[in-house]
């Protein structure tokens, strides 16, 4: 399975994407929330992604962040609902306002979705009641291992040894962005 892709942006043709990674382009499809966060052509840019392996084709599909692709795979377990729907639902709404509307039963909100009818809308509400809160959960505790791992390795490559790394790293909030990371370890390190 690939999980993640990092590699130069080559082209952008919404909702597909090409990304150069390790001599090869890779055709991703992404929604546009995805699409927005994007760098300009021929910049670096990482993308977490779900592989579908189909009897006629192998398709890739990106997202900037990892609620966006827990969403997606809640969204694909759903009976009647396709990849391209799952990329029109995330389209249509950040991940926080999809779990809101759930949360609120609004079929509403997600008829306004194109492709989604009133019976999709209602069929999705039922199946993700519930869920879409245990997801947002369990991405804030990847998000933390993520960011502590990012910084304990950044620290090891600043040639530092796992018992100073360790250290520095335990007193870092949750939700700090990596760079915060690692400069407030460093700053705990000097003190130390």
């Amino acid at each position: 399975m690939i999980g993640r892709i990092s590699g130069i942006l080559l082209e952008k043709n919404p909702p597909q994407i090409v990304v150069t990674a390790g001599g090869l382009g890779y055709e991703i499809d992404v929604p546009m929330s995805t699409l927005y966060q994007l760098p300009e052509l021929g910049q670096p840019v990482t993308l977490f992604t779900h592989l579908v392996v189909r009897e006629d084709a192998h398709l890739l599909y990106g997202f900037a962040s990892l609620d966006e692709r827990v969403a997606f795979r809640q969204l694909v377990k759903i009976s009647g609902v396709g990849a391209k729907l799952a990329l029109a639902v995330l389209s249509g709404m950040e991940t926080g306002e999809l779990a809101q509307v759930i949360a609120r039963q609004d079929v509403a909100r997600l008829v306004r979705i194109p492709g989604i009818g009133r019976k999709t809308a209602e069929r999705l509400l039922l199946e993700l009641r519930g869920k879409m809160q245990d997801t947002a959960s369990m991405v804030a505790s990847h998000v933390v291992r993520n960011t502590v791992d990012e910084v304990v390795e950044a620290l090891l490559a600043l040639g530092y040894n796992e018992r100073e790394a360790g250290a520095a790293v335990r007193g870092l909030v949750a939700g700090v962005a990596v760079e915060d990371g690692i400069r407030a370890a460093l700053k705990w390190l000097a003190q130390a």
